[in-house]
């Protein structure tokens, strides 16, 4: 059987990363995280005290960073390692996040990102999810999805997320940080976030995780 792109994008907190794991799954295919990549970027520049308005401080930082993603296979799925780190556990906090929209929005950060996104899936089987991934990343990909939700549902499912690995926070800066990043990440310069021309449309509001899988299998599957 032929191995396609799965390109899926949209808003934060829609569930496009745990509907992307599980799709890659049922279909054997390698699942990657690109917001994991930009969160271990960001980490990297906080951790070094790198200056984002830089450039010559950030294309510095960039020549010093080593991204790929490791299978673990106690969990199922590949982890982001940043210069040989295992740094899943310290990318999902509030710092970080409140940063990433940020840094993503380099010019430099996205051109190094999504280069190395592009070799990921030279030999397809993939899905991977983000912002730009079938506008920019892979705008031949042969399924794209854009995925959406109601902003308070969105940050329901997020905050759930946080607390269940232990990140201490409250609805309302949740709400905060997401209608922020929607705008930032939807008005940026470089690779802003929109619906290909040729995506499917999946508002996740009122969808089960398992809803939202088969909804995507069953596109994939008209595809294949």
């Amino acid at each position: 059987m032929k191995k396609i792109i799965i390109a899926l994008d949209g808003h934060a907190g829609c569930g496009k990363s745990t509907t992307a794991k599980a799709v890659a799954k049922s279909l054997n295919y390698v699942f990657i995280d690109t917001g994991a990549m930009y969160r271990a970027v960001t980490y990297y520049f906080l951790e070094n005290e790198v200056d984002f308005a830089d450039p010559t401080e950030v294309k510095k930082a960039l020549n010093e960073i080593s991204l790929k993603f490791v299978f673990n296979p106690e969990k199922g799925l590949g982890e982001i390692h940043l210069n040989n780190k295992n740094v899943e556990p310290f990318i999902r906090n509030m710092d970080i996040t409140s940063r990433v929209s940020d840094v993503a929005a380099i010019k430099e950060v996205r051109v190094f990102c999504v280069r190395e996104q592009q070799k990921m899936g030279e030999d397809k089987g993939i899905v991977m999810d983000g912002r730009d991934i079938g506008t920019v990343v892979f705008p031949t990909a042969e399924l794209k999805v854009f995925m959406t939700a109601d902003v308070k549902v969105r940050a329901k499912r997020r905050l759930k997320e946080m607390e269940s690995k232990g990140v201490s926070t409250n609805l309302s800066d949740v709400i905060a940080d997401i209608e922020n990043r929607d705008h930032l990440d939807s008005t940026r310069k470089e690779s802003p976030l929109k619906k290909a021309d040729d995506a499917v449309v999946v508002d996740t509001s009122g969808l089960t995780i398992q809803e939202q899988v088969d909804s995507i299998l069953k596109l994939a599957k008209k595809k294949l």
